[in-house]
């Protein structure tokens, strides 16, 4: 941990003499904030995660779109003369990354398709402004909504466009009874391993297991925490879906867990101090975006729209606002892995 603490001084150091460092480092902290960690160690793990799992998972398109869409939201900040703070935490890119995964996920086309991807990851700095300049009125954070809502605008609207296509994955249907054989596949120790990192590892679209442990590496260079309750997160989703018998298949790929991931991490590691009455709170709140999640499902099907991390944000946002009995811990105040460094919330979270 020593040779780690050097590193990242000495990377910091850099940041602030070197412009072209500084920019790597924005960009990296940008993409540590998906998971609401101001970490640049922590942003490059989750870039080589990515483009592991894109490879393993032959979608390396998943993985250039999610560094394109990095760059240019974060670019975009810069731009539109953001207040150094927010941008330095990284609180600008994190919205275009997820925009630059879920857009060759979810669509289709040639050269297009990045066009469409390049406005949409501007698009999401834009509403994520927005969206922090209102909701800061009550005291919370955009979180990823700003990704969410640019993401169903832009596959809503593909429906539209001759030179960019939906793909298989953005199929109409309307919700029906799950059959009881797709809820009852044999359980093996395998199938929990690989769900309880898949949940993880599909936060960024990728499903593939070794992606998630080494998110679940890059959380705890930032904080120990914050891992330890991503893997409750993941664990208490797995077996509330599992006994309330979802189909067994999107179990297994991570797709009823990724929120209540986010959840657990947001509620127990970041935005209140961790203890035994918080976690309690954050196990309930991972049980309720659950269902917000199937919920979501339901209603977005026959629209053709991904649920994408919208569980997490409505969920969240609803376990936020009583937040002054649980005394908050800022999201902002972890850039570097330290939360009790006492940093000062960025402009673009601070409440007025």
């Amino acid at each position: 941990m020593i040779v780690v603490s050097t590193i990242g001084t000495a990377w910091n150091r850099a940041a602030e003499r070197n412009a072209v460092v500084r920019f790597v480092d924005t960009n990296l902290e940008g993409a540590g904030q998906v998971m609401l960690q101001g970490n640049a160690a922590t942003g490059l793990l989750f870039v080589i995660g990515i483009f592991w799992g894109a490879i393993a998972t032959g979608s390396v398109p998943v993985a250039i779109g999610a560094v394109v869409g990095l760059i240019v939201a974060t670019v975009t900040g810069m731009l539109l003369n953001s207040d150094d703070a927010s941008m330095r935490a990284g609180l600008y890119g994190y919205n275009g990354i997820l925009v630059g995964a879920a857009i060759p996920t979810f669509l289709a086309g040639g050269l297009m398709l990045w066009v469409y991807l390049v406005v949409g990851a501007a698009a999401s700095t834009v509403v994520f402004m927005a969206t922090a300049n209102v909701f800061k009125t009550w005291g919370v954070p955009a979180l990823t909504f700003p990704f969410n809502l640019v993401m169903w605008f832009l596959v809503l609207a593909a429906f539209q466009f001759l030179r960019v296509r939906t793909s298989p994955l953005a199929a109409a249907q309307f919700p029906e009874p799950i059959e009881s054989s797709a809820a009852h596949t044999d359980i093996t120790v395998g199938f929990l391993w690989n769900t309880l990192f898949r949940n993880v590892s599909q936060i960024f679209l990728i499903n593939d297991t070794v992606t998630g442990i080494v998110f679940v590496i890059a959380l705890l260079v930032a904080s120990r925490w914050a891992a330890l309750f991503a893997l409750i997160g993941s664990a208490v989703a797995m077996t509330a879906v599992l006994v309330l018998g979802a189909d067994t298949a999107a179990i297994g790929n991570g797709l009823y867990g990724l929120s209540a991931v986010l959840t657990a991490i947001a509620l127990g590691s970041v935005f209140y101090e961790p203890s035994w009455r918080v976690l309690v709170y954050t196990i309930f709140g991972v049980l309720v975006t659950v269902v917000v999640h199937a919920a979501l499902l339901s209603a977005f099907a026959p629209i053709s729209l991904p649920v994408g991390t919208a569980a997490f944000v409505f969920a969240a946002w609803l376990f936020l606002l009583p937040k002054r009995q649980f005394v908050p811990v800022q999201h902002a105040t972890i850039r570097g892995g330290a939360a009790e460094s006492g940093r000062s919330l960025p402009a673009a979270e601070r409440p007025e």
